[in-house]
């Protein structure tokens, strides 16, 4: 084989010494050695001896993050996570959001904390919940809001090594994740859902695709774990419509009207003095139909345009300024 080509592949290997894809790379050295291809055995090994650390490093991490006795499930291929856990530290929770969808994702977070008692009367929390909307509008970050409020751990699911060439494998990768964290109080957050949820109807699909959507209405229809679970898209029409029944509540994340963009603008720059001359109702107006995350963007990029140039207060040039690099963000 090609020696670029053989430490490509070794860069690639995930595992422990025990699964075979890492016995058969010790053979591949063996045998580079009775070649005489020396040097070559070495750079090998010593890859190979690498990608064992980290794999090693990164279930250790795994499991100093989750209690005793519960791990995350991994796939049967790689020995990959399923999931990654984010640290509570890292979650965002400050949001600024539209008096109903405020009001909607409060009622999620008290339906948890009183899970007892909704029980006592032969009730059920909210506990399959769908967010849709444009990107950027706070989807994800509602998800670590409700995980932050209700000191939940918070886990995010890997499509990445979810999803496999392999027939069958996702779906099995999906069964395995769910049922494997069942008993655990999480949030398991399913981020861009639409990966794996697609209409069935969409004539490009090949029968996996039919048979992943299926799994997945049986998994969320008998979904009943401790904790809660999100999903985000932000192409709501893609998904099967099958997939939407299944959901405790479906919650659209809007763009920020003008007084939000205003609030989520001076909430951002709260640290840094701000000149009392700004014209803050132009830049609202400048604003509108802006996402969440562009807004806070074009916040911070002023601020650090003030903060490079020694100047202690934000003025209204550094936000035009800020809004007139971002407009490329818009085309």
């Amino acid at each position: 084989m090609n020696q670029d080509l053989l430490l490509r592949l070794f860069r690639s290997i995930e595992g422990d010494k025990n699964d075979d894809i890492v016995k058969v790379a010790s053979l591949v050295i063996e045998d580079e050695e009775k070649k005489g291809h020396g040097k070559l055995a070495d750079k090998l090994k010593s890859i190979l001896d690498n990608r064992l650390i980290a794999s090693s490093k990164l279930k250790g991490e795994l499991r100093k993050l989750m209690p005793q006795g519960v791990s995350i499930p991994t796939d049967k291929r790689h020995h990959l996570p399923l999931a990654i856990t984010i640290d509570r530290e890292e979650l965002r929770h400050e949001m600024v959001l539209p008096k109903h969808t405020e009001e909607k994702i409060s009622r999620i977070e008290k339906e948890y904390a009183a899970k007892e008692r909704l029980a006592l009367h032969g009730l059920k929390y909210r506990q399959k919940i769908l967010f849709y909307g444009s990107p950027g509008c706070g989807k994800s970050m509602g998800a670590e809001r409700i995980a932050w409020n209700l000191g939940l751990p918070f886990l995010k699911v890997r499509f990445d090594v979810i999803i496999s060439s392999f027939l069958g494998e996702t779906a099995s990768n999906l069964t395995k994740l769910f049922d494997g964290l069942r008993d655990y109080p999480c949030v398991l957050l399913l981020d861009e859902f639409d990966i794996v949820g697609q209409t069935r109807g969409n004539r490009q699909d090949v029968g996996e695709m039919h048979r992943i959507v299926n799994m997945l209405l049986t998994l969320l229809e008998e979904y009943n774990s401790s904790g809660i679970l999100i999903a985000t898209t932000n192409l709501e029409g893609s998904l099967d419509e099958a997939l939407f029944r299944r959901f405790d509540d479906i919650i659209e994340m809007p763009k920020p009207s003008k007084g939000e963009v205003l609030r989520l603008t001076k909430m951002t720059l709260s640290s840094i003095e701000k000149d009392k001359q700004i014209d803050w109702e132009s830049l609202g107006e400048k604003m509108v139909g802006f996402s969440a995350a562009l807004v806070v963007k074009i916040a911070n990029d002023a601020a650090k345009l003030a903060v490079i140039k020694n100047e202690k207060v934000i003025m209204q040039f550094h936000l035009e300024q800020s809004l007139s690099e971002n407009a490329l963000y818009l085309k």
